[in-house]
């Protein structure tokens, strides 16, 4: 897709600008550099002018002076009728007595001050648009008498006045071929670049990749530029057109690529609900058809050793003992399956909760684990959270039960519930002087079934930190463990995003 047509834009105008501006300027400059030189070249003529003239009446008033005869010199001084520029001009005297004048105009007078300064033949100057000259007379090397000259500069002005109107004129031509010649400057110059502006806007709001820029001309056959000829604006159409090329190629596979990811992601969900409903069907198949018949052998075995205990070897006791404890301990495994998937399905309500009466109702829970046990209890101040409080108390059921656990063997066992205000998020702990653990393990800690303690050593099923994590990855948080054997363990989680990868670090140094 071309653009053929173009729309005006300020940079042809400030391109004709500046092709007049600066073609005046430079005219302008050059019609200066010539009136500076024509003005002070004038001013040389004048005085070149003036000591000719002076030299030829000094010459015809020589006799004049040497027999004192001022009607001859006035006589001489006569002449200067047919030289028009010449307002005054004065024989003098040595001591500077006036022997004869001329005056074109009885109001003009010598300039007061201006004479020949002593060691000197002649001098000149200007004063008030006037020139004035003097020149000393000699008659065989004495010095007779001078002559003074004063001239007005009309002449001057009039070439002055014809100069600018002339200047005026070739400024004006020259100003009108300037405008005329950027007309042609504008097609080869402006008028790309402003296309290529225009291509440039229709991209960025439409993107629109499939636009392309007009080349200016220099066309090979194919409607190449011809590299022999092409010049810089030239090139960088080309270059522009062969990005947008690209661009839209790119374009092209991404939406493609867009396209296939979408069909995947469709399949890839359609998969998940299949899953889903298969996890679903096991959970239902778990729930009912599992349960049962632990329910079944937990119920007989009960009767059989109430009815038949007493009758039965103590190896028969013992093996019937292990097959229920082996039961319950099953159904407990299940229900914890059966938690964790009930959570992965659960939509969150968040509410505000009150962790302190939370955590309190959690302590008065766990009253019968306790009982025959001296726990000092640290429950720090807790805020108030925005959570789903049912899972939130779970969380602090099993990360108590733990504590109280693992601590059992302690004479007195401390647990302590506390928070820790980071820049990001608070982040809460729960810590016990207990067992504890070894912290190489400690990424093992939060997987379904994983125990670091033997079973005859304490007691569990591997479910109840896994669904801690859970529950806290729901709530968009994390959860994480420090520890060292026989000195207790102190589990951190948080309920929104945090970065703990430094913390955990110095947690690690001052938990226990």
């Amino acid at each position: 897709m071309l653009i053929p047509q173009l729309q005006d834009s300020s940079i042809a105008g400030r391109l004709a600008r500046l092709n007049v501006m600066v073609g005046g300027t430079a005219l302008f400059l050059a019609c200066a550099g010539f009136f500076i030189y024509d003005f002070y070249n004038f001013r040389s003529d004048v005085v070149a002018k003036l000591d000719m003239q002076a030299q030829i009446i000094g010459a015809n008033s020589v006799s004049a002076l040497v027999f004192d005869d001022p009607d001859s010199a006035e006589r001489t001084l006569s002449a200067l009728h047919g030289a028009p520029h010449i307002i005054v001009a004065e024989i003098r005297t040595p001591d500077g007595r006036t022997f004869a004048s001329y005056h074109r105009d009885h109001s003009a007078v010598w300039p007061a001050g201006q004479s020949i300064p002593p060691g000197e033949v002649q001098f000149h100057g200007f004063h008030n648009q006037q020139a004035f000259f003097g020149r000393l007379l000699t008659f065989e090397g004495k010095n007779i008498g001078s002559i003074y000259m004063l001239s007005d500069l009309d002449a001057f002005k009039r070439r002055e006045r014809n100069f600018a109107a002339l200047v005026g004129v070739v400024l004006l031509v020259s100003l009108g071929t300037a405008m005329w010649i950027s007309s042609f400057t504008r097609r080869s110059i402006a008028e790309p670049i402003v296309q290529l502006s225009n291509v440039a806007a229709i991209v960025s709001k439409d993107k629109n990749y499939s636009v392309r820029a007009l080349q200016p001309g220099n066309l090979r056959g194919d409607g190449t530029p011809d590299q022999a000829q092409v010049d810089e604006v030239s090139g960088l159409i080309a270059t522009f057109n062969e990005m947008l090329e690209q661009i839209q190629t790119r374009d092209v596979a991404l939406r493609n690529a867009h396209d296939e990811l979408e069909r995947r992601v469709e399949e890839r969900t359609a998969q998940l609900h299949a899953a889903n409903a298969e996890l679903e069907a096991f959970s239902y198949s778990v729930s009912h058809d599992l349960r049962s018949p632990l329910r079944h052998i937990s119920a007989f075995s009960s009767i059989m050793s109430e009815e038949f205990g007493a009758s039965l070897e103590p190896g028969a006791r013992q093996y019937l003992q292990r097959i229920q404890e082996r039961a319950k301990k099953m159904s407990e495994l299940i229900e914890g399956l059966l938690s964790m998937a009930q959570i992965g399905r659960k939509e969150l309500v968040r509410v505000p909760t009150n962790l302190n009466s939370l955590v309190r109702d959690v302590v008065s829970d766990l009253h019968l684990e306790c009982q025959d046990r001296q726990i000092e209890w640290r429950i720090a101040e807790l805020p108030t959270m925005e959570c789903e409080s049912n899972l939130i108390k779970q969380v602090f059921v099993n990360l108590l039960s733990n504590a109280i656990k693992y601590s059992r063997r302690c004479e007195v066992a401390t647990i302590e519930i506390g928070r820790l205000d980071e820049q990001d998020a608070v982040v809460f702990f729960v810590r016990d002087n207990g067992a504890g653990f070894d912290q190489r393990y400690a990424d093992k800690l939060f997987g379904v079934f994983q125990r670091l303690h033997r079973p005859d050593e304490f007691e569990g099923t591997g479910v109840g930190l896994a669904t801690v994590r859970r529950i806290l990855q729901k709530h968009g948080g994390d959860v994480w463990a420090t520890s060292e054997l026989g000195k207790g363990a102190t589990f951190f989680f948080t309920l929104s995003a945090f970065s703990p990868a430094v913390y955990k670090q110095k947690a690690m140094a001052t938990a226990v």
